[in-house]
């Protein structure tokens, strides 16, 4: 059976899920800016044609916002996260065979749909997932991922696709289409390669795909090659329908304000240890060791800098959030400076094994009778958050001032996962 392979991927994903609930923004230019709304990180096409680049510290670009009328919002993961989650459970409703390769990206399996009319299929995906979110998508269909990728793409710059290309459709004009793409832009083709690349006169889809696979493999590496054999129409890269698990969680953040007082950072580190172990349970998973980190801002010259990192063991695997808190503050301990303006920290858990490969120790550990009810009130802890909002049930180490807190002061609601923040429909 040939192989065909879809990658739907939703257009300027952040600004249109802002654009949901405020129809008033469409054809408006959109900003979506990073935490502390310190550079932009998402545009829409009016944005993007204004020059306002990807990346870029918004200060510098907040004079041209004011005066051309830009919608500036901060970033809203909440938002962002849900609405990829309902965009991805429409697109399982059209093949169970789908990899989430991204927030806002998914690889689609339509191997078995390859006598079918694959652009009027792809139309009516895109239709049904417009017409259940408010998101549009783009869709490319190819023989493999690497091609798909590249459908996509030139049904993004080519308005009468009406975002839906089916590579096959283009038949003799394929290779005019991939000429066009660099071999930068080719999907798996990082920058290190590119340069590689073309150094040796491969500059674009087209050469690569039509490279010698054996010398692409010399200069560069076996991956590729592969993306050589993938531009030829030989599928190979799978699906992968199920993720890696993490070796590692981390949570980070940069401080709204720069954090001078050990009660402060206490207080943010706690914090972060506690998401840390809310995502550490989403993965049924359990750490063997935690690392805090603290680092000034490299670019304040004024001020003395500093950033330095703690590792602590744990006496056994856990996901419990009180036995992390512990952790995180003794690593704090270790390495906390007074007299420094600090402006990011975070804590990372490492050496991950599954929830259910927990190994006994002899010694200073908690009792099987003390784990289960660990267990118990971690599950307790995570269904109320669920239910009623991140922070409801918390423990006392991670405050209530939190005068770190992130700027974003330009945060739309959280329209699909808080009651008190619903969108009113009025008559």
């Amino acid at each position: 059976m040939p192989r065909v392979f879809a990658l739907v991927d939703c257009n300027n994903f952040y600004a249109s899920c802002e654009r949901v609930f405020q129809p008033r923004l469409r054809d408006r230019p959109i900003v979506v800016l990073s935490n502390n709304d310190g550079c932009v990180i998402a545009r829409s096409n009016e944005a993007k044609a204004m020059g306002i680049p990807m990346g870029a510290p918004f200060f510098r670009f907040r004079r041209l916002a004011q005066h051309r009328q830009v919608e500036v919002f901060s970033s809203n993961y909440a938002l962002y996260g849900d609405m990829s989650a309902r965009v991805m459970r429409i697109l399982q409703e059209y093949t169970p065979s789908l990899e989430v390769y991204s927030i806002d990206e998914a690889f689609l399996d339509l191997s078995g749909h390859a006598r079918r009319d694959l652009g009027a299929y792809a139309r009516e995906l895109a239709l049904a997932v417009r017409r259940s979110t408010g998101i549009p998508v783009s869709v490319g269909i190819g023989p493999t991922k690497v091609l798909a990728k590249a459908a996509n793409r030139i049904a993004k710059r080519n308005p009468e696709t009406g975002g839906v290309l089916d590579l096959a459709a283009l038949g003799p004009h394929v290779d005019a289409h991939l000429e066009r793409i660099a071999v930068r832009d080719v999907w798996g083709i990082g920058k290190r390669w590119a340069e590689k690349l073309e150094q040796l006169g491969i500059g674009n889809a087209a050469a690569l795909r039509d490279a010698d696979p054996s010398l692409v493999r010399r200069r560069c590496s076996v991956v590729v090659e592969r993306i050589v054999h993938e531009l030829r129409g030989v599928s190979c890269l799978a699906l992968e329908e199920a993720a890696p698990p993490r070796r590692q969680v981390l949570t980070s953040r940069s401080f709204g304000t720069r954090v001078e007082r050990y009660e402060d950072m206490r207080e943010a580190v706690a914090t972060f240890a506690a998401r840390t172990a809310e995502k550490l349970r989403e993965d049924r998973a359990r750490a063997q060791a935690l690392t805090v980190f603290l680092q000034t801002s490299e670019h304040d010259h004024r001020t003395p800098q500093y950033s330095n990192a703690a590792t602590v063991p744990l006496p056994r695997a856990t996901q419990d959030t009180g036995e992390l808190i512990r952790a995180a503050m003794d690593a704090l301990d270790r390495i906390w400076k007074p007299d420094h303006r600090y402006l990011k920290a975070g804590v990372m858990l490492l050496d991950l094994v599954p929830e259910d490969a927990d190994q006994a120790v002899l010694f200073g550990a908690p009792g099987e009778a003390k784990r289960r009810e660990s267990r118990r009130l971690m599950h307790v802890l995570d269904d109320v958050n669920r239910d009623q909002g991140t922070g409801t049930v918390r423990y006392a180490a991670e405050g209530l001032r939190k005068a770190w807190r992130m700027k974003q002061e330009r945060r739309s609601p959280a329209y699909t996962t808080r009651w008190d923040q619903l969108p009113v429909a009025k008559g």
